[in-house]
């Protein structure tokens, strides 16, 4: 992620301040000191970062932190806080009329993935908000662009409008916008031409559409790897149109995030959505709270939940909880659950969303990960069905067959069995203890205190809203 590096210092800042005592102007400063060399080093704009540090020195010193049991973990929320203040208070996305069509044109520079984000926003346009959409490819400068749109639109099941690229993009939106009412489309995107870099021609181009066509929603997309050039792109567009969001594409590089930092407080452009992958599916709105939890290492659960319930068949999560806690947990079960988390996407970018994990996400090697869940596949299906039933009853000749069969070694057969058996042994642990009226409130208290940041997170009104949304209990 692009914060990874700045997530990585200013948790070893908190963690030094939040188990002090009290809190002095000495400590204070020494974790201010590491903030600032933090951000100086994520790129962000120097002009941020001292009023940055100055709002934070200003609510610490206010009564309600030094008088509180735990100044360190209040100091910790106004970093926080500012950091959502850094982003933008406001979640990002489309906003959709609720009458009347919806026009959303994508600006940017060429090689920033406007084409590919655009599909992507249009996949979500008519997946999660049930839009009727059509995309214009404007970009009559590429030929190239236009038979791309027209891959990705039939990709996602979204139609395309084109005029092929000897017409000029101003007839080609036009035409296309006379096309979208006729047809009753109620969402427009249109894919815009790019440049190397900012020319008159192409903003005059632009300024022509939007006039012609008052867009909804103007989005800039900007490579997240461009550090703080994001500012100066941003800067340059909006002086020539009103945009109203960014698109932060590349947002999984190594990146170091300077730029999207930077980029509200200085331009008031907010960021609204952000790419963190190749897959159409790898694109969400920018929530800042969320992010701020994630470049401080408390997770984000909320988006984990989200992510989950889109990706997960949660009918048949439902139906293995069942068994587990029914003692029915088979090498079947265990098959079914590694394939509903490869869903979910790369091990070490499931463990940043968790509480408390973020730090141990770095340890973890996507590829060898990826790799060793490919192993364990491949032994459970060389398995009888029997087999999978009573991995316990498994006797040498069996392992060595399944090993042969599986690519693996009879070692690694071995060490799955008694993987499984380990896990089974919790499995029924927990289901006798629901069945025996439940689990022990005062264990589970104690296990909430001490995770502090897990205990955050429960207490956060995003969540609980959401567990009561999906009749989730604690």
């Amino acid at each position: 992620m692009a914060f990874d590096s700045l997530s990585e210092r200013l948790n070893h800042a908190m963690r030094n301040v939040a188990g002090k005592g009290t809190l002095t102007d000495a400590n204070m400063e020494d974790m201010l000191k590491e903030v600032r060399l933090a951000l100086l080093e994520a790129d962000v704009n120097y002009r941020i970062v001292k009023q940055f540090l100055e709002e934070i020195r200003e609510k610490a010193r206010g009564e309600d932190v030094l008088n509180s049991v735990e100044p360190g973990q209040q100091l910790v929320k106004i970093v926080h806080d500012q950091i959502i203040e850094l982003l933008g208070d406001e979640d990002g996305g489309i906003h959709y009329k609720e009458e009347g069509m919806t026009v959303i044109m994508l600006v940017g520079l060429q090689g920033t993935g406007k084409t590919t984000s655009a599909a992507k926003i249009a996949k979500i346009a008519k997946e999660k908000f049930n839009r009727h959409s059509l995309m214009i490819a404007a970009d009559v400068i590429r030929p190239a662009a236009i038979e791309q749109l027209q891959t990705l639109g039939k990709e996602i099941g979204v139609d395309v409008f084109t005029l092929g690229p000897e017409k000029s993009a101003k007839e080609t939106v036009g035409r296309g916008m006379i096309y979208a009412e006729e047809n009753g489309y109620d969402t427009v995107f249109i894919d815009t031409a790019g440049r190397l870099h900012i020319d008159e021609e192409l903003m005059e181009e632009l300024q022509v559409i939007n006039a012609n066509v008052h867009p909804d929603e103007i989005l800039l997309t900007v490579d997240a790897m461009t550090g703080q050039d994001i500012v100066n792109v941003a800067q340059a567009f909006s002086e020539a149109l009103p945009l109203t969001g960014l698109i932060v594409t590349k947002f999984d590089g190594d990146s170091r995030g300077g730029g999207v930092l930077s980029v509200k407080k200085i331009t008031g452009v907010p960021v609204k959505f952000v790419g963190e992958g190749e897959k159409l599916d790898d694109m969400g709105a920018f929530h800042p709270d969320r992010m701020a939890d994630r470049i401080l290492g408390m997770g984000d659960v909320v988006s984990l939940v989200e992510k989950a319930q889109e990706k997960m068949d949660m009918e048949e999560a439902e139906r293995m909880a069942e068994r587990m806690m029914n003692g029915q947990f088979t090498m079947d079960d265990m098959l079914k659950q590694f394939e509903q988390i490869q869903k979910l996407g790369p091990l070490g970018g499931i463990m940043k969303m968790l509480p408390g994990m973020n730090q141990y996400a770095g340890m973890i090697d996507d590829v060898q990960a990826g790799n060793a869940m490919k192993h364990v596949k491949a032994i459970i299906q060389s398995m009888t069905p029997y087999e999978r039933a009573h991995p316990e009853k498994m006797r040498g000749t069996m392992k060595k067959r399944v090993a042969a069969g599986s690519g693996t070694s009879v070692n690694e057969v071995n060490k799955l069995i008694n993987q499984f058996a380990k896990v089974k042994k919790t499995m029924d642990r927990l289901g006798s203890m629901q069945k025996n009226g439940g689990f022990d409130e005062a264990s589970l208290e104690k296990m909430m205190n001490q995770n502090q940041d897990m205990q955050r997170m429960m207490n956060d009104p995003r969540f609980q809203a959401l567990a009561k949304k999906n009749k989730m209990k604690f």
